[in-house]
């Protein structure tokens, strides 16, 4: 079985992707897509993030289109999906193959509890900005990602250290954007890509999660956030 980037890098051949072409990509997430891109031999094109979804902003992509760009790589993030209609439109009015990349899962009873616990901790969580959902969409929350107030990156971390001396498991879900890491460095700035990079932490949401556990998580991270807010 082929890597991630092998799978998206057959499915750019077969939509007609050829070396020298463009492709857009987001810089938030892994490197999957821009390195299947460079298995054709094409330009990986990076663009911004919308705010909400963590999703490829169609307004970048389609300030990015160019007569060398070939195709859109729209990534489904932590479980939300891409604005795919505005995308598609955007690839319809150029001529361009769009491609939706990462799990999009069907309803099931895990999906479910996952998406049971994302509320519950919806309506708990204090000073900590819960995911935002785009009207009409099904989040499976693959993660449940925040953003952690205060002087970006430092009390972000700061916050992560104190949630896991509390028992909290959290983690940074996108360290670096790809777009500055050694393999792709490229001069550019993404102000929501940077952003994410800087605020967000992913915390536990697991189907499998007992009520108690995430009592556990708001108490920790209300108490952390009410520091953070009176602080700022």
């Amino acid at each position: 079985m082929g890597t991630p980037a092998d799978e998206l890098r057959r499915e750019l051949t077969e939509s007609g992707v050829r070396p020298g072409d463009e492709v857009i990509v987001p810089s938030y997430g892994t490197p999957d897509p821009a390195e299947a891109v460079l298995l054709v031999g094409a330009r990986p094109v990076f663009v911004d993030i919308d705010a909400d979804s963590f999703c490829i902003d169609p307004v970048a992509v389609a300030d990015a289109v160019t007569p060398r760009t070939a195709a859109v790589v729209a990534v489904h993030t932590f479980g939300h999906p891409a604005d795919m209609a505005r995308i598609n439109e955007i690839g319809d009015r150029h001529g361009l193959h769009v491609i939706g990349y990462g799990a999009l899962e069907e309803p099931t009873a895990e999906i479910a509890r996952r998406q049971a616990n994302a509320a519950y901790l919806d309506g708990k969580l204090r000073g900590v900005r819960t995911p935002a959902v785009s009207p009409g969409v099904d989040h499976s929350y693959q993660s449940y990602v925040v953003r952690v107030p205060g002087n970006g990156r430092p009390d972000r971390d700061a916050f992560a250290r104190a949630l896991r001396s509390r028992g909290v498991a959290c983690h940074v879900p996108v360290q670096t954007p790809v777009h500055r890491t050694q393999r792709f460095r490229r001069e550019l700035w993404l102000a929501e890509t940077e952003r994410a990079a800087d605020e967000c932490l992913a915390l536990p949401v697991d189907a499998s999660m007992p009520r108690r556990e995430l009592q556990r998580v708001v108490s920790a991270c209300n108490a952390l956030g009410g520091l953070l807010q009176m602080a700022a």
